[in-house]
C-alpha cells in the first residue's frame, strides 16, 4: 500500500484512494462531496468508460434507432443534425441504458448473443478506464494542480480482477497508485439494494461464465426460450445472486487495501471527516 500507517496517510501532501464496493454505497456520494471541495479531482470510471471507451457505441446505437424513423434519418443522412450522448458523473443513463438487459425485443430485451458482445465491451473499457488511472492523478495534478485524488469505481470493478492474483495487471496498477478502500455494506445493506433494484430494475455487468450459466438456469427453471426470456425477469432474478457472486470478490480485493462500513461512510460530511475515516481504517488495518 502506498500508505503504511495512519501517519503516513495525515502527512502525506498527495492523497489518493480507489473507492469500491457495491454500487449504491455512497462512492459517488463521497467523490462529489470531495471534489466540491475544491482539494480533490473525481476520476469516475462509469464516466471514462461511456465517453473515451462506449462513446461511438453508445451514440451508433442511437443512430440506429433513429435511421428506423423516415423523418429523422433524411435529417440524419444529410448531415441536418447530430445525435450525442448527454452522459455525466450524475447521469449515466446513455451506458446502462446501451448495456441493456436480455430478452424479449417487444419488452425491450436484446438477443442474448448481442447481449454477450456488448457485456464484453464493457469488460474491455472497464480495464482500459481503471489501467487510465495512473494518468489521470498526473493529469490532476499537471494540468489542473490537484495533489488528492478520487477514483471512483464502478459496482463492477470485481468482474474484471482475480484479487487472488499477487500479478493482477488492473489490482498492481490500482494499488501503486493510490489506496484501495472498500466500502463494505451490511445484510442489511444488501437487503435495501436488492429491494431497489426490485422496484426499477437496470442493466447490470456480469462475468461472462457467471452469465452463461445464470442464463441457463433461468431458461430451465423457467420453461422459456430465450426469445421469450421478460428482460425485467431476468435481471430481478439474478441481481441477489450477483451480490452474493460479487461479496467474496470484493473482500478479496480488500486485501490489496483498507476497508471502511458504509455506515462510516454516510457520517462523512467533510474532507476532513474523511481524512479520519481513512486514518482509522489504516489505523485498524495495522
Amino acid at each position: 500500500m502506498i500508505y503504511n500507517s495512519a501517519l503516513d496517510w495525515q502527512n502525506a501532501v498527495q492523497k489518493r484512494v480507489v473507492l469500491f464496493g457495491m454500487s449504491g454505497l455512497g462512492k459517488t456520494h463521497v467523490s462529489n462531496m470531495l471534489r466540491a471541495s475544491g482539494d480533490w479531482f473525481h476520476y469516475s470510471i462509469d464516466y471514462r468508460i461511456g465517453t473515451r471507451y462506449m462513446g461511438e457505441f453508445i451514440e451508433d446505437s442511437f443512430k440506429r434507432e433513429a435511421m428506423g424513423n423516415p423523418f429523422l434519418r433524411d435529417l440524419l443522412m444529410s448531415d441536418s443534425i447530430k445525435i450525442k450522448s448527454n452522459i455525466t458523473f450524475d447521469n449515466l443513463a446513455p451506458l446502462s441504458t446501451y448495456l441493456g438487459k436480455p430478452g424479449r425485443a417487444d419488452k425491450g430485451g436484446l438477443s442474448i448473443e448481442e447481449y454477450r458482445r456488448r457485456q464484453a465491451q464493457h469488460h474491455r473499457a472497464e480495464v482500459e478506464a481503471l489501467l487510465d488511472t495512473p494518468y489521470f492523478i498526473e493529469r490532476a495534478r499537471h494540468i489542473y494542480g490537484y495533489d488528492h485524488f478520487v477514483c471512483d469505481s464502478g459496482g463492477s470493478i470485481c468482474e474484471v480482477v482475480d484479487p487472488a492474483d499477487p500479478n493482477d495487471p488492473v489490482l498492481s496498477c490500482l494499488s501503486q497508485s493510490a489506496l484501495m478502500v472498500w466500502i463494505e455494506g451490511s445484510d442489511a445493506h444488501t437487503d435495501e439494494l436488492i429491494k431497489r433494484f426490485d422496484r426499477a430494475p437496470k442493466p447490470m455487468c456480469y462475468q461472462a461464465s457467471f452469465l452463461d450459466a445464470k442464463w441457463a438456469a433461468y431458461l430451465a427453471q423457467n420453461g422459456v426460450a430465450a426469445d421469450d426470456v421478460d428482460p425485467d425477469n431476468f435481471v430481478r432474478w439474478t441481481y441477489a445472486q450477483a451480490m452474493a457472486h460479487r461479496q467474496p470478490l470484493y473482500s478479496g480485493m480488500a486485501n490489496w487495501g483498507v476497508k471502511v462500513t458504509a455506515d462510516e461512510v454516510a457520517a462523512v460530511k467533510t474532507p476532513d471527516q474523511f481524512d479520519v475515516m481513512i486514518a482509522n481504517a489504516l489505523e485498524r488495518n495495522t
